[in-house]
């Protein structure tokens, strides 16, 4: 990745990957050049080429131990052919957060993550700073001046949260790579697909002119249980934007749960009603496995309730095996239950019991209304 990708992150801050906590630079003050070809990458790039690992990798080396797939096992399948095929000294994928502009208060999420937590956070003290929208990318104009031979050879550019479809530099973007002719480039989207209209903005008009548009749903359950998870979900809402795109043949739609403590058990039912209500073909599924907070962890479950977890993924298995569903969605699901069983974090369940009742008394909402633990 420090030889093929650049993510933009809080603050402007240039990292190795939206997970490993591997600075590069700031690109509101540092040009493009000197980020990608500055010390702190070189150095990585150094250790990484020497076959050394890096302790901030943490994340993933714990993924990959515990027999799920991480996003380094994901970029070599991905891009690693194009890799070593490269040309160009010039990152070929993307990630760019433009700020924390968000419609969403997920009960996983933080403000840095999302302006809809602001309120929240600011009671609990919890706020990053004393504003609800935290600008990443301070000029945008600038940033395309620096960034902009780069992007337009670039094969993917990937766009998550904050809430890409509520960020108005993402439509910027969209405009700029339109007039540039560069629609040839993959779009990917972690999006929570609440809205696809955003005052002058329609994101169909800009999805139909884009050879490929891969959407990552970021829905954890499905009704009453999905609202409670991700505050702003309207599961109603999210059936009706995806009936808006059915006919773009070009977009490939997907869910893509975060695996959690409020999620793992419900994921079975929330696959089978998806492929029933055709949100989904079979092989719609994509998870994100929740690392922090750790009381959020699967892992943080209590041994009878992690229990109850295998029967139900159990019924699953055997539902799945007569339906004939792909083996790249079982695969994905026993990732979830192997993650979950490969160590006892339960310690932490405390944590996680006040940090449901505290949230629950704000929202004026009862975690045992819609999830039995």
């Amino acid at each position: 990745m420090p030889w093929i990708h650049y993510h933009v992150g809080n603050a402007g801050r240039v990292k190795a990957c939206c997970v490993a906590n591997i600075p590069y630079g700031d690109c509101n003050t540092q040009s493009f050049a000197e980020i990608w070809n500055g010390d702190a990458i070189n150095e990585l790039r150094a250790k990484f080429a020497k076959g050394e690992k890096d302790s901030r990798c943490a994340v993933c080396s714990r993924l990959e131990e515990a027999g799920g797939k991480s996003i380094r096992q994901e970029t070599h399948e991905k891009f690693g052919a194009i890799f070593q095929e490269q040309e160009t000294n010039l990152p070929f994928t993307f990630d760019i957060r433009f700020s924390n502009a968000c419609n969403f208060a997920c009960r996983t999420c933080w403000h840095g993550a999302s302006s809809g937590w602001f309120p929240e956070a600011k009671l609990m003290k919890r706020n990053l700073g004393e504003k609800a929208l935290l600008q990443n990318i301070q000029d945008f104009d600038a940033f395309i001046e620096e960034t902009g031979e780069a992007l337009l050879q670039a094969k993917e550019i990937y766009f998550a949260g904050g809430e890409p479809l509520v960020t108005k530099e993402h439509y910027l973007l969209l405009d700029w790579l339109v007039k540039n002719k560069a629609t040839q480039i993959d779009l990917r989207y972690n999006t929570n697909f609440s809205l696809l209209q955003m005052g002058e903005y329609n994101v169909l008009n800009y999805w139909k002119l884009f050879s490929k548009v891969e959407i990552l749903s970021s829905i954890d359950a499905h009704g009453k249980l999905g609202e409670y998870i991700r505050k702003g979900f309207d599961w109603e809402q999210y059936k009706q934007n995806r009936e808006l795109i059915r006919k773009h043949k070009h977009i490939k739609f997907l869910i893509a749960p975060t695996i959690s403590v409020f999620s793992i058990f419900n994921l079975p039912a929330l696959y089978q009603i998806c492929l029933l209500e055709q949100i989904i073909e079979a092989d719609g599924l994509y998870i994100n496995m929740l690392d922090r907070p750790l009381h959020y962890n699967t892992k943080a479950l209590p041994e009878d309730y992690k229990q109850k977890v295998v029967t139900e993924y159990k019924a699953f298995y055997d539902w799945a095996n007569k339906k004939q569903i792909p083996k790249s969605v079982i695969s994905q699901f026993k990732e979830c239950e192997r993650y979950m069983l490969s160590d006892d974090l339960s310690k932490q369940w405390k944590n996680f019991q006040k940090e449901t009742a505290l949230l629950d008394e704000m929202r004026g909402e009862n975690v045992g209304a819609v999830l039995k633990f």
